[in-house]
């Protein structure tokens, strides 16, 4: 497993500026927080996650930790084990490394909508690429994924132009493909569709937001029209359906008061 490399640590403003944290659950990244949720070991290697956001878009979060935050890349249609697809990787803002491991719902704002942590592990980079900050900044990061869903050999290579470039024609840095080496990991089986549920909770989308409050989602919607609105109207109304299902909690009794005999 690779070694941590050594390094200033790397800036969270983009990232909260972005955020309400009194209306938005997801992890702040401050100091005291992070106290609570070190990073693991050198030995135990550095930690990757993938989550599955439905919110305006349905797409892939990708993350690798690096320097104290996790390096992150939006994934529009999610990682693929064939080696011939080439998948659309846009880098975003770096996010804290408690980030990791959250799932849950996010009412309103920046990001607004249901999060699952569907993949998460170890990576390290591949002989030749472990100065991470040189690969990012050349536009070339090769590296090995040791994860439940997600195993072997990967890359991920910055590309230029396209409709993500700026208007003077000038390329803005965040376009990125990432795609699946040849190994015996890669194969032409859509890991989306195949295992598509949580690796923390072991549900769908609709048993997350079953588990917030789906009744809010009635007349504040997060994606309100296509493909994105379609799939979260159902998912609302399945979790609306299993929340009803469940019994009502009933209300804690009182003790009742011991009088002490005189």
């Amino acid at each position: 497993m690779a070694k941590r490399s050594a390094g200033t640590k790397r800036s969270l403003k983009a990232y909260r500026a972005k955020r309400d944290f009194t209306k938005s659950p997801e992890p702040t990244g401050s100091t005291k927080a992070a106290r609570g949720n070190k990073s693991p070991a050198p030995s135990k290697g550095l930690r990757f996650c993938v989550q599955k956001h439905l919110a305006s878009h349905l797409h892939y979060d990708f993350r690798l930790e690096h320097h104290g935050v996790l390096l992150s890349w939006a994934v529009p249609k999610g990682p693929s084990l064939n080696p011939a697809d080439k998948r659309l990787a846009m880098r975003v803002e770096d996010h804290p490394f408690d980030y990791r491991n959250f799932e849950g719902v996010i009412p309103e704002g920046y990001g607004a909508g249901v999060v699952m942590l569907w993949d998460e592990g170890t990576w390290s980079p591949e002989p030749g690429f472990e100065d991470v900050d040189r690969g990012l900044e050349e536009g070339e990061l090769k590296f090995q994924l040791e994860g439940t869903k997600l195993k072997g050999s990967w890359v991920l290579v910055r590309t230029r132009g396209g409709r993500w470039a700026r208007g003077n024609g000038e390329d803005d840095g965040r376009t990125w493909l990432l795609i699946k080496h040849r190994d015996d990991w890669a194969g032409p089986v859509d890991v989306t569709k195949v295992a598509p549920l949580s690796v923390k909770s072991f549900g769908d989308f609709a048993d997350i937001l079953a588990a917030d409050n789906p009744d809010v989602w009635e007349s504040h919607r997060p994606a309100q029209g296509g493909v994105a609105g379609k799939l979260l109207a159902q998912v609302i109304t399945q979790a609306g359906a299993m929340k009803a299902k469940r019994p009502a909690k009933r209300p804690r009794a009182k003790p009742k008061k011991v009088v002490g005999k005189r």
